[in-house]
């Protein structure tokens, strides 16, 4: 279960842990291989079931060749152990070929590779995992539903409709992409509990990792995109938008197209093993990794460029106040642009791949999950200018509501008759502007 979750998990993360296998395929991996090898070996020297010694065999951990009785075979610790404990590439087990068949591994297993201790932490990874796995399901569950309705806003009133906003709304799109194919991936790949997984490699897997990794890498883009226009914003005075949004979408949704079509390409040609949610092959993920990685350092060099410009606006003297609202709005400021452009993911964007991988899971995707739900409440519903386009539409219906409710009170018959509060509101409305044009005159005359 802990081995299965561990192989979701790590293939979500910007940087792969130290094993992309999980221990349940590398087993089986290493089953494949041993029967393979001893097939060759019975083939190449001419043994058969009368062989007078001991056949090959996998005993669930290693493999052992074929061998004559009075022969002792020498097999290394099993991979596993070696990938988690590198101190034990030295160490190895013996079994004895006696004329009773294989004797007991020497020294046992528990001994020589410290297989105890792998079973003593297999409960805790089972919970810590599914610890994980629960976070960032309720954090993509909660940023998906956030996300949609500041969608609906931001797209029903049109006076929100600016190259900003256009700019937020694609941000949004790629954070609700990015939970989708989460939820997918983990519905078709990880559904059932076992390892059947470890060696599916149909059309549809693979189809779903390359559509997994498109979503993720547009989402590192749009928030490079975020960083790159509010600094343009703020460096040039006038720019044509419009033009530039143009070239934000290419950049925002294009690349990753050509990025993730690469890779799905070598991949298919250079290492078409499995469902392709493994990235043994470290050249291979660099495609995808390198933009993403470019795309956090030069979001991070914008960010320090924007808070440096921010420094200087409000230390200039028409910005008034003192030195501590100064400061206060400065770091007001910096906590707001931080979620913006996914500074956080620089933390471990340039660490060692074998540093700290439980807190990289909890980082990265139990906290990262909640950067879309962090990001629609920041930049639409606390915005200024959204909460006073509802705060209108709201009154704009209670007016509307109360007038139609008095006029059908007041006049039944036209009610009835099919006009409604609405029509007789704009009636009103056009009477009313009417009398104060042709009453402006006078006004005027007596003034």
């Amino acid at each position: 279960m802990a081995s299965i979750l561990q192989a979701s998990l790590a293939a979500f993360l910007l940087l792969p842990v130290v094993t992309a296998m999980h221990s349940d395929c590398i087993f089986k991996k290493e089953q494949a291989m041993c029967l393979e090898k001893i097939q060759r070996v019975n083939d190449l020297m001419g043994l058969n079931d009368s062989f007078p010694g001991c056949p090959g065999m996998w005993d669930n951990l290693t493999c052992w060749k074929p061998a004559r009785v009075g022969e002792m075979v020498l097999v290394s610790c099993p991979e596993l152990f070696r990938i988690f404990n590198p101190d034990q590439d030295m160490r190895v087990v013996s079994r004895n070929c006696t004329e009773d068949g294989w004797s007991e591994p020497f020294p046992h297993y528990v001994d020589a590779c410290g297989f105890d201790e792998y079973e003593s932490e297999t409960g805790d990874q089972d919970y810590y995992y599914l610890s994980v796995k629960a976070l960032y399901t309720v954090g993509y569950s909660t940023s998906l539903v956030t996300l949609t309705t500041a969608m609906v806003i931001l797209c029903r009133f049109r006076k929100l409709h600016c190259t900003r906003n256009f700019i937020h709304m694609n941000l949004f799109v790629s954070f609700m992409l990015r939970a989708i194919s989460v939820f997918i991936k983990d519905w078709i790949l990880y559904a059932e509990q076992d390892s059947n997984h470890c060696f599916i490699s149909t059309v549809e897997c693979k189809a779903i990792m390359v559509f997994f990794h498109y979503c993720v890498v547009s989402n590192y883009f749009w928030l490079f995109i975020e960083g790159l226009y509010l600094f343009t914003l703020l460096v040039e005075t006038f720019f044509p938008e419009r033009r530039y949004f143009y070239w934000y979408t290419i950049i925002g949704w294009g690349t990753p197209t050509v990025c993730v079509s690469v890779w799905a390409v070598l991949r298919l040609y250079l290492d078409n093993t499995g469902c392709w949610d493994m990235n043994d092959n470290t050249a291979l993920w660099w495609v995808i990794k390198g933009p993403v990685v470019g795309s956090i350092m030069v979001n991070f060099v914008l960010f320090i460029g924007i808070i440096v410009i921010l420094v200087q606006k409000l230390q200039s003297p028409d910005m008034g106040g003192n030195e501590s609202s100064i400061y206060l709005r400065l770091a007001r400021s910096t906590l707001l642009l931080i979620p913006l452009f996914g500074i956080h993911y620089t933390v471990f964007a340039f660490s060692p791949e074998n540093v700290s991988k439980r807190e990289r899971l909890v980082f990265e995707l139990g906290l990262g999950s909640f950067q879309g739900f962090v990001v629609a409440v920041l930049y639409c519903f606390l915005n200024g200018e959204v909460q006073a386009e509802i705060k209108r539409k709201w009154r704009s219906w209670k007016v509307n509501r109360y007038f139609a409710v008095d006029f059908k009170h007041r006049h039944p018959s036209l009610a009835s008759s099919g006009v409604n509060g609405g029509t007789q509101l704009s009636i009103l409305s056009k009477s009313s502007s009417q009398i104060r044009m042709s009453g402006l005159p006078a006004d005027n005359l007596a003034t």
